[in-house]
């Protein structure tokens, strides 16, 4: 079972997990918290554009390229996701000796790019 304070306000949350052998608490620093929601707000309001034009009928090549530029968003917000996580929560996790937080990291990524 995971437990998170979920205050992404750019402080720090601390995560628990039951299921790991031996129970480890690191630190999430969030230092880009507000560019990613703000990158998410604009992601969502275009997706919902790209909705409009399907429902009006509009050229598919157009819908596509819209599209595109939304999943080009998205791919963006999780890089710097990402690299958030790598430089501060996963250099606490290593710092403390929680390995399961890499293995975590591994399933993430592998989810990412499928």
């Amino acid at each position: 079972m995971d437990e998170h304070d979920n205050s992404h306000d750019g402080a720090a949350h601390t995560h628990s997990h039951d299921y790991e052998p031996q129970e480890f608490s690191h630190s999430h620093t969030h230092t880009h918290t507000k560019s990613v929601v703000n990158r998410l707000s604009r992601a969502i309001g275009h997706l919902t554009s790209v909705r409009s034009m399907v429902e009006q009928g509009r050229d598919c090549s157009e819908v596509l390229i819209q599209l595109a530029a939304v999943r080009s968003a998205i791919n963006r917000t999780c890089e710097v996701i990402l690299k958030d996580h790598l430089e501060h929560c996963i250099v606490d996790a290593v710092n403390i000796g929680d390995m399961a937080a890499l293995e975590e990291l591994n399933r993430a990524v592998e989810l990412l790019l499928k």
